[in-house]
């Protein structure tokens, strides 16, 4: 890639501070209970201490604490995790500006330091400059390695970058370098799109339609679009409002050659939450839910994906945290894994979670770690967090 990244940049001596995506899962106990994001964090920091750099300084955010402190939402579990992942020890602050702040990194004898979460401070997602500012005055040089928020202009992931040298980290490289190859396919290039909504798809949908041979669609997304060719649904989940976009969508697709393959059977319940009906169907009854994609389904999906040379997978294509409408997408996932000859692209979010649950995530080319930077990324669009670095010269 062209912007400038860790390998470009001399970190003798220098106290560097970095962004890193540590929103990491925590169970009711306060435990992580993935590390996946931490793991992926390391060979950037680890790089960036055998090159020679004074201190450094990790920064992230973790859940959703609207700019208040949450007690729960603390980053001591991250600094725990990342100290024994690491072998080293982790200082972590009670906050992440501030001249008390400041002195702590001055005076530290630690060579890693953990900023407390930034979104403790509103200020951080409004991209603040006199914030982004507090925070690039702890340091000599920025590196950007948080790829599920680089589609924020918060002040931590973008605004930062103003004030001081910066690069992109091996992760953040990674990224997009895997996901490029998901905009310029090697064909025959199947995407296999799942989840909830349509309405979340709609920019995707676009841009793939552009270069995609085939688009299998499963999820309650695909009841939608079932809706919109006057199939009946019984009580799936439909975005009434947006059955025209799914006519129109499917019309274009004629138009472009491009094949769009909607479930042909399908498990339904009764009640998703304590189901006492659980049945296979071709058609969904008045009354039920569609669940998951059912047993044809499953082997009219794998023929399409048999011969791709690049596969994009986004999305479930049933409710796979429930073991019960699991197996669609347990089946696809596995099935991925054995398509030796074929790139295959996970976009992040539900679908990697899915890749992981079902013990594939390490057989597949790319598991994004960014849910809606990856989407943004897959519609074309420019990410600001990745925007703002410079370019190579």
């Amino acid at each position: 890639m062209s912007k400038l990244t860790v390998k470009d940049i001399d970190f003798k001596g220098k106290t560097v501070i970095m962004r890193l995506d540590f929103n990491v899962p925590l169970d009711k106990q306060g435990n992580i209970s993935d590390d996946t994001r931490i793991k992926e964090a390391l060979p950037t920091i680890k790089f960036v201490l055998e090159k020679g750099a004074k201190k450094l300084i990790l920064m992230s955010h973790l859940g959703r604490p609207d700019g208040k402190v949450v007690e729960g939402l603390r980053m001591d579990p991250v600094a725990k995790k990342l100290a024994q992942l690491l072998g080293e020890t982790v200082e972590k602050l009670d906050d992440c500006v501030g001249d008390e702040v400041k002195k702590k990194i001055e005076t530290s004898k630690k060579k890693i330091i953990l900023l407390e979460n930034l979104r403790f401070h509103a200020q951080e997602e409004e991209g603040d400059e006199a914030f982004a500012k507090q925070l690039a005055s702890l340091a000599d040089i920025y590196v950007n390695d948080a790829f599920g928020t680089a589609h924020r202009a918060h002040a931590s992931t973008t605004i930062i970058a103003k004030f001081l040298p910066s690069c992109l980290g091996f992760l953040m490289e990674k990224e997009v370098t895997s996901l490029a190859q998901a905009l310029n396919p090697k064909k025959p290039y199947v995407v296999i799109l799942g989840g909830a909504k349509v309405s979340d798809k709609i920019g995707v949908i676009g841009n793939l339609m552009q270069k995609a041979d085939a688009i299998l669609i499963g999820g309650a997304m695909a009841y939608t679009f079932l809706k919109a060719k006057g199939e009946d649904v019984g009580a799936s989940r439909v975005e009434a409002e947006k059955i025209d976009l799914a006519k129109n969508i499917l019309a274009d697709a004629v138009k472009r050659k491009v094949k769009i393959v909607l479930p042909i059977d399908h498990l339904v319940v009764d009640n998703i939450e304590a189901p006492t009906k659980k049945i296979t169907a071709d058609t969904i009854p008045t009354g039920l839910i569609g669940v998951d994609i059912g047993p044809k389904t499953i082997a009219l999906f794998k023929t399409e994906l048999k011969s791709a040379k690049t596969v994009l997978w986004n999305g479930p294509v049933g409710i796979f945290e429930k073991d019960a409408f699991a197996q669609g997408t347990k089946e696809i996932a596995q099935y991925l894994a054995t398509l030796k000859d074929a790139m295959v692209i996970v976009g992040g979010g539900d679908s990697a979670s899915a890749a992981k649950k079902f013990k594939v995530a390490d057989k597949l080319s790319h598991v994004s770690t960014g849910g809606g930077a990856s989407l943004e990324l897959l519609e074309g669009k420019e990410l600001p967090g990745i925007a703002i670095i410079p370019e190579k010269e």
